[in-house]
């Protein structure tokens, strides 16, 4: 005999009943079936919510029974012929009748026993598997037999406690006695020695069909619902989540325990005494695997076998040098928590004993730390025992695995895992079975926590990385349309999936949380909502994305001086914006505090150089102890190509319009010419050397008249370049004099830095620095007579945005 049964998403109403009756049809062919059924979906919650509206003397309730008969009217109008309904129809009217009477009842008195809680909640399942039944009769050979006549509890009704031997006998002897083809049950109810109606807890028909299961032997348990069983994590935290194909009993009880709800927890037992296969079924997709749940070996490649979490999760310490060899100290606390019907779900204990952690429900705390302060009073009193403390939303993750007793370094995985994503462990807990590793985490980062270690066991290392970009230029289009090129080639080649979740300009924003389509983004953006920094940094907060990454493609302040708040979130941080790293020593020195403590990136090798490997290069020296005495460079690309195009028939206004058009300049072109862009770019070269030094401490000798200089706008700029041209002029005839190239320098030498133009010799390296080129010379302990050299584009969009880009890759491949 098989043993089907059906859950509330698959009897929620009569098309889905229709699916029910197909695959129960189906199966009776193969083999005598009982089917058990649940509610129809809702149902449940709805009777619970009238009883108390009942007991609270709020009318509403019978608004809720009518909702409740309209719903069954339904289902019988659409699967019963018509001939068929009157008796039918009798009896529910029957029972809601009777669940009328019942909720008067509580309306008049202004109160709700638990015994009547217990009658009302039943009426879902007998109002479903009456109307079911009656359909099935229509295809097949079959009946309806009343659970509470089966199954028998004691009389703790909300949860009652099965008697076994009395159910099993009635069972065998019925299934024994009965000659249909299949035995259609209600789930989730019983019945006490007086014949009162009892209930075996939310999720209690799988438990009813696990009961029956074991009573006739059965070949396997079915458990029909609306996924393709049970999944690696929540696949609605986890879009990466995938169904387990074949785990064991003891595997399936603890997930089932850490908040997988396909299967109610005490489900497993009766079918595991007796070697009971179970499968977890969908049935929306029949045909698909699902889930085996064995007692065989599922040794696989994989030791874990799947990650789960309960949420609504505190923890209580109880602590004190008052517990220290003192025998009894855990007896009197879980006996107080037992006294008052307060589950424990975690526990830790320094070996110290001097302090007990455990994890209970949020709703439990406050009595919990009641009822044992109360204990404790004495020792308290006396300052032995600290009053418990309390911490509320936290949530409880589980790696659940049989074979991970197998193998070493698990539990450091793990860990490491969520430490990389600023994920703070309060504790955590692993039983001598090695089969369940337990942490306590804020409850806010249960996202994060999930989806980095279902990345880290089960998505073949695969990272994905979570962007969030700022600046959607000339630069942040090239650099967005470099991702959309290799996206693919990177999810294959390096195993870094790269999802753009949020673009940014100074007018719009938008956020996607599983990724924006890049093929129209720029109408996306244009739709988006109104763009706010503090919005922004809201959004990202919220979404708690783990290897999350604030890419800055601006030359803006504000946005500069936001990175410290990115940072503490464990946000890295991706710039090609200047202004934060050539700010005071102290901010500078800040955020490489900040990327260290909170073990975020703050990469922004585009500073200098746009895609040249200048800064990483200079760490490499600087971290195998070398150390630099000096630097000359030419770093201004925008600055190169203005002075190598100039001439007597390119004027010098024309020439900076030009470079503007190119891309090469910043948008306010006199951020360039004045030299402070390139007084930036050395100091942050010599800080990345390991020197402190301010902007005010570099020399800048700025070409420009003063004119140019008072302007506020950029066409005023311009018309000052028009205006000033006999000045550029000057420039250009003394170059050709000295038979010399006019280069804008920046210099360092044993703690003395500049910037400004030079007339560059034929036999200097930068003679021939053509275009917009940029080109460093470090010399060091190391490079002494021949300094290291780097040299190319060192400007433009497109080898800014790849130097974005490899930024983000390189925080792919830590």
């Amino acid at each position: 005999m098989l043993v089907l049964k059906f859950g509330g998403t698959s009897v929620a109403n009569a098309q889905n009943i229709k699916l029910v009756l197909d695959i129960v049809q189906k199966k009776s062919k193969e083999d005598t079936l009982a089917v058990v059924v649940s509610a129809f979906s809702g149902v449940t919650d709805l009777l619970l919510d009238a009883s108390k509206k009942a007991a609270q003397k709020d009318k509403a309730y019978r608004d809720i029974i009518s909702q409740i008969d309209q719903k069954h009217k339904a289902a019988i109008e659409e699967l019963i012929p018509l001939s068929e309904q009157s008796d039918l129809i009798e009896n529910i009217n029957s029972n809601i009748n009777l669940l009328k009477t019942l909720l008067d009842g509580c309306f008049l008195l202004g109160e709700l026993s638990n015994r009547t809680a217990d009658i009302v909640a039943s009426f879902g399942e007998l109002l479903s598997s009456q109307i079911i039944a009656v359909a099935l009769k229509q295809k097949i050979n079959a009946v309806f037999k009343d659970s509470r006549e089966l199954i028998k509890t004691n009389s703790d009704f909300g949860k009652a406690n099965v008697d076994t031997e009395t159910t099993n006998h009635l069972i065998a002897n019925y299934f024994k006695e009965n000659k249909a083809q299949v035995v259609l049950l209600p789930g989730f109810i019983a019945s006490d020695e007086a014949g009162n109606t009892t209930t075996l807890g939310r999720g209690g028909s799988d438990y009813t069909a696990a009961i029956i299961a074991n009573a006739t032997h059965a070949t396997a348990l079915e458990i029909w619902t609306d996924v393709n069983g049970m999944f690696t994590a929540n696949p609605k935290i986890v879009k990466q989540a995938q169904p387990i194909e074949t785990i064991s009993y003891q595997e399936a009880m603890e997930l089932s325990h850490f908040g997988a709800k396909v299967l109610y927890p005490p489900t497993i037992q009766p079918v595991l005494d007796s070697n009971i296969p179970i499968w977890i079924k969908n049935t929306f997709e029949p045909d698909a695997f699902g889930t085996y749940i064995s007692n065989e070996n599922q040794a696989g490649n994989n030791p874990i076998k799947g990650i789960s979490h309960i949420d609504k999760i505190a923890l209580i310490t109880l602590e004190g040098s008052g517990m220290i060899g003192v025998a009894g100290s855990s007896k009197r606390l879980f006996e107080v928590l037992s006294n008052h019907s307060i589950n424990v779900i975690f526990i830790t204990q320094a070996s110290s004993e001097h302090s007990i952690c455990i994890g209970i429900l949020n709703q439990d705390a406050e009595n919990a730390k009641k009822a044992i302060d109360k204990t404790f009073e004495l020792e308290i009193a006396q300052s032995k025992i600290e009053p418990c403390i309390v911490e509320k939303d936290l949530c409880i993750v589980a790696l659940v695995g049989e074979n991970m007793k197998n193998h070493q370094g698990i539990s450091g995985k793990m860990f490491s895992t969520l430490g990389k994503n600023n994920v703070n462990i309060r504790a955590i807990a692993q039983g001598a079975s090695e089969r369940n590793i337990s942490v306590v985490i804020n409850e806010k980062d249960v996202k994060k926590a999930l989806n980095t270690l279902h990345e880290r066991f089960f998505e073949d290392n695969t990272k994905q990385l979570n962007l969030f970009v700022m600046g959607i230029g000339n630069v942040g289009e090239k650099f967005i349309d470099q991702i959309h090129q290799q996206k693919k080639f990177l999810k294959e080649n390096l195993k870094i999936n790269v999802r753009v979740i949020a673009l940014a300009n100074s007018r719009k924003m938008l956020f996607d949380e599983d990724g924006i389509n890049l093929n129209d983004w720029k109408a996306k953006v244009d739709n988006g909502e109104k763009a706010s920094v503090n919005d922004f940094i809201s959004k990202v907060k919220e979404l708690n994305l783990r290897n999350s990454i604030f890419v800055d493609i601006t030359a803006n302040y504000d946005v500069a001086m936001i990175y410290e708040q990115f940072l503490r979130m464990n946000v890295g941080v991706v710039t090609c914006n200047k202004i934060a790293c050539s700010s005071h020593y102290e901010n500078y020195k800040k955020l490489k505090e900040l990327s260290r403590k909170y073990n975020a990136p703050f990469l922004f090798e585009t500073n200098v150089g746009a895609g040249l490997p200048i800064i990483d290069t200079l760490k490499n020296l600087v971290a195998s102890g070398d150390k630099v005495n000096k630097i000359q460079a030419v770093l201004s690309g925008s600055l190169n190509f203005i002075f190598n195009n100039f001439s007597e028939t390119y004027s010098f206004h024309d020439v900076v319009k030009q470079a503007g058009v190119e891309g090469y300049t910043e948008p306010d072109p006199k951020i360039d010419l004045s030299g402070v862009d390139v007084a930036r770019k050395i100091l942050i070269l010599i800080r990345e050397s390991g020197v402190s030094m301010e902007m005010e401490d570099i020399e800048n000798n700025c070409f420009l008249p003063e004119e140019c200089m008072n302007t506020t706008n950029n066409d005023d700029f311009f018309k000052s370049l028009l205006k000033n041209e006999s000045h550029f002029n000057q420039l250009l005839a003394e170059a050709k004099e000295k038979d010399s190239r006019i280069k804008f320098v920046a210099q360092y030498d044993n703690g003395k830095a500049s910037v400004g133009l030079q007339f560059i010799p034929k036999e200097s390296p930068f003679y021939n620095l053509e275009g917009k080129d940029n080109i460093v010379q470090f010399f060091t302990e190391r490079y002494v007579d021949q300094p290291l050299l780097i040299k190319g584009a060192g400007a433009g969009a497109a080898v800014t945005a790849s130097g974005i880009f490899a930024d983000v890759i390189r925080i792919g491949n830590v």
